[in-house]
């Protein structure tokens, strides 16, 4: 009887295939990630500094136009720029952490998604260059006597945090882009010429924008990889507003315009011209971009994408101070 039960409960599927394997398992690309060790070092995402350098190389040249120039003051300004670059990963980390946005990431890993550290540990990270990133802006406002300064600086602070921190996370909802165009782009170049000229000329303005436009476009791309996982865990960035088409013809408009505002520069002065040797990076970029079909594709991208921003800020800062 046993042997005859037994029989009864195998055959009514036997040799038939699941009618809805969809129910049985997720989709391989939604499939949480496997632990793995992440470093610190890789949790800091050192090849997203190039963003912070190059606005700090040109603020520096534009004061060189005037005459102005500081090494103390523009050091300072690197220190600042890098620490809230820093810091702003690691508040990144922690806040993606806690939410879970990182469970199904389909980039490199994250500290605290990963496990490989515990949050309170990575927000704690976080705060210290945040901390470094103040102490310098104080230095900053003692040397040059700007005293309203420290106001600029904690709005910086308060922006790198709300960007995935905090109940309303603005970059959850799509000013992710905005905010790295304002901070990281003009703020950036056009504080930097302000602390040591004590004003803004039209070239740190108008260079200020076309790193911006770079900052901008390796946020979009970095976002266009992370669409589904991001629709999957709430994550409404502009990149999953878009589409992913929507997202490349972005990035490649972003990418041309930066490089139609050094054109612009190079009118004036000549010496910029050099700097659409730029292409030769710009344009495998862009190719890869349209014809991406993995994460790893899209990471390619974003390694040209800083790349060519550290190579816009370092040309320009030179142009201008030479």
């Amino acid at each position: 009887m046993s042997t005859k039960k037994s029989r009864r409960k195998k055959s009514p599927r036997a040799g038939k295939p699941n009618r809805h394997p969809a129910r049985s398992r997720k989709p391989e690309h939604f499939a949480p990630n496997k632990p793995q060790r992440v470093s610190w070092l890789s949790g800091a995402r050192l090849r997203t500094l190039p963003l912070a350098i190059a606005p700090v190389a040109i603020g520096a040249g534009c004061a060189s136009i005037l005459d102005h120039f500081s090494w103390i003051l523009t050091v300072l300004c690197l220190v600042v720029a890098l620490a809230l670059q820093v810091g702003v990963n690691f508040a990144n980390d922690y806040s993606d952490g806690v939410r879970g946005t990182d469970a199904f990431r389909v980039g490199p890993g994250r500290l605290t998604g990963s496990g490989s550290a515990p949050p309170r540990s990575v927000l704690t990270v976080a705060l210290v260059f945040f901390g470094i990133a103040v102490a310098a802006g104080i230095a900053i406002t003692v040397i040059s006597q700007i005293w309203w300064i420290p106001a600029v600086g904690l709005v910086c602070v308060a922006a790198a945090w709300f960007y995935t921190g905090g109940k309303r996370p603005y970059g959850y909802y799509g000013f992710g882009e905005l905010a790295v165009f304002v901070f990281f782009g003009l703020v950036a170049t056009a504080g930097t010429t302000f602390v040591q000229a004590g004003t803004v000329p039209e070239e740190s303005w108008l260079a200020g924008a076309g790193i911006g436009f770079i900052a901008c476009a390796v946020l979009v791309i970095n976002n266009a990889r992370d669409i589904e996982t991001d629709r999957r865990s709430g994550k409404r960035t502009l990149a999953t507003r878009m589409g992913r088409r929507g997202s490349v013809v972005f990035y490649i408009s972003l990418m041309v315009i930066s490089m139609v505002v050094a054109a612009a520069i190079a009118v004036l002065y000549t010496n910029a011209w050099y700097l659409q040797f730029a292409w030769l990076i710009v344009a495998p970029a862009c190719l890869v971009a349209a014809t991406s079909k993995s994460a790893q594709e899209d990471v390619l991208v974003l390694r040209l994408s800083t790349i060519t921003a550290l190579l816009y800020g370092l040309g320009l800062g030179a142009t201008f101070a030479f």
